[in-house]
């Protein structure tokens, strides 16, 4: 990457890793004992963005593993051992801390966080196939102007943001009436999910 002239120095993973660790921004978080959450290497092929860890994943140190986690799994046709597989699956929330509670539910992400970081990551993951967009946080910064003006228009014409993202909300189990007030998503969203994710997955694994 060149500016200006000069040519710029990638930050490496590890690199990053530890400037997270150190940023006065996430100080707070670093003196309660936690460590960043998420999941990533320079070979994963397929890059899941969602949130922020919630409390409980942010205390084991591993995000997905509760019934949310469950749930997506069952969408993508996969088992753990292949889902916490980084050369296959990258697991990067728009915020790596769980960010607090709020009146209902969780705090939102920090965007200065996101806005920081995930470039920086980003820029290490040369072999990414897809990135599965989860929820409207992360769908309205990587879409941009093409986001289609709330979640469900979004995930409904999925097939306009192929091949580089595919939407998704998010598979809380709490999310059960618009699971049962779209069942197109079922239908149609979730079956070319599983197409697309398995084809890249056999092209990853080598026999």
């Amino acid at each position: 990457m060149c500016l200006g002239g000069f040519r710029m120095k990638k930050i490496t993973l590890d690199l990053i890793y530890d400037q997270i660790i150190t940023d006065p921004m996430n100080k707070k978080y670093i003196k309660k004992g936690w460590i960043p959450i998420y999941s990533v290497s320079e070979n994963s092929k397929i890059l899941i963005i969602g949130q922020a860890p919630g409390i409980k994943a942010q205390e084991e140190e591993t995000t997905w593993l509760d019934k949310s986690g469950d749930q997506l799994r069952n969408w993508l046709n996969v088992d753990k051992d292949q889902f916490y597989n980084k050369d296959i699956f990258g697991l990067l929330p728009m915020d790596f801390f769980f960010p607090g509670k709020a009146k209902t539910g969780d705090l939102p992400p920090r965007k200065e966080f996101y806005e920081k970081y995930h470039h920086l990551i980003l820029n290490n993951l040369n072999n990414v196939e897809l990135i599965i967009l989860i929820g409207n946080y992360s769908q309205k910064f990587y879409l941009k102007n093409s986001y289609n003006k709330n979640l469900t228009n979004t995930v409904k014409t999925f097939q306009k943001y192929l091949p580089r993202f595919f939407p998704l909300p998010h598979p809380s189990p709490l999310n059960f009436r618009w699971f049962n007030n779209n069942p197109w998503f079922f239908e149609q969203v979730l079956t070319e999910l599983k197409t697309i994710v398995h084809k890249i997955i056999k092209g990853a694994v080598k026999y």
